[in-house]
């Protein structure tokens, strides 16, 4: 399964995206802050995750390492522990649902949380040059990309073109959705098969591979309940 995205709009992203990433690569090569090896493995990244967010949940969130002394560290380089590809809803903010700080996370953000091309190469730079052993793909209930990609096509085709690119690579994750189901039952299967179809999407190119099968990474999908806080990994 690729993605691909076409249109003026979508040219200019990538060439945004080709500056930034020949910028932050040319940056990097000239820094001694990043180690070649992850600052953490993939198993303990994801125990730090799952414990910022019971703090989360709980209420007793530390925000960490969001202060003065820590913005100037990371002025000298980044090395975050784990990369989140998630949903563009606003009420998903990775950093704050995983009680985490300034450089603890590379995210990238995109309605839907697909793995298109664009972000493919986000989320690579990060695996290959900035050594960070965990991907994780949040989808989160009542996803609304997910919500448009299940209805009817005389439904989706007043949308903007943009919006229907973008459901269009939804809609083969959810190919196996039961549409005699309730509503509400399609959305919550659809956002865990729109999540779990990225989490292979990511897995397509032979350096993440790779890394997976050396040990050196793991990507894992999760959904976020949005009335709970909490954040369920799938296995």
């Amino acid at each position: 399964m690729r993605y691909s995205y076409s249109g003026g709009s979508s040219l200019y992203r990538q060439s945004v995206l080709g500056v930034c990433l020949l910028v932050a690569l040319t940056t990097a090569s000239a820094q001694s802050h990043h180690s070649e090896t992850p600052s953490v493995g993939p198993k303990e990244a994801l125990d730090r995750l799952a414990q910022g967010n019971a703090h989360f949940v709980a209420g007793k969130a530390t925000h960490p390492r969001q202060d003065a002394a820590t913005r100037k560290d990371l002025t000298a380089g980044q090395q975050p522990f784990a990369v989140v590809l998630s949903c563009s809803d606003s009420r998903v903010p990775p950093e704050l649902l995983f009680d985490q700080g300034i450089g603890d996370l590379f995210v990238v953000r995109v309605a839907g949380n697909i793995g298109g091309e664009d972000d493919l190469g986000s989320v690579e730079y990060a695996v290959e040059h900035l050594h960070t052993s965990l991907i994780i793909v949040l989808g989160h209930e009542k996803c609304g990309a997910v919500t448009a990609a299940l209805s009817p096509d005389s439904v989706q085709k007043h949308e903007a073109i943009a919006i229907q690119q973008l459901l269009a690579h939804v809609a083969p994750s959810l190919k196996n959705i039961d549409r005699s189901l309730p509503a509400s039952e399609q959305v919550r299967q659809g956002v865990e098969a729109n999540v779990r179809a990225s989490v292979v999407h990511l897995q397509t190119t032979p350096e993440v591979r790779e890394k997976i099968a050396g040990g050196k990474l793991d990507i894992i999908g999760a959904v976020y309940e949005l009335e709970t806080g909490k954040v369920r990994f799938l296995q």
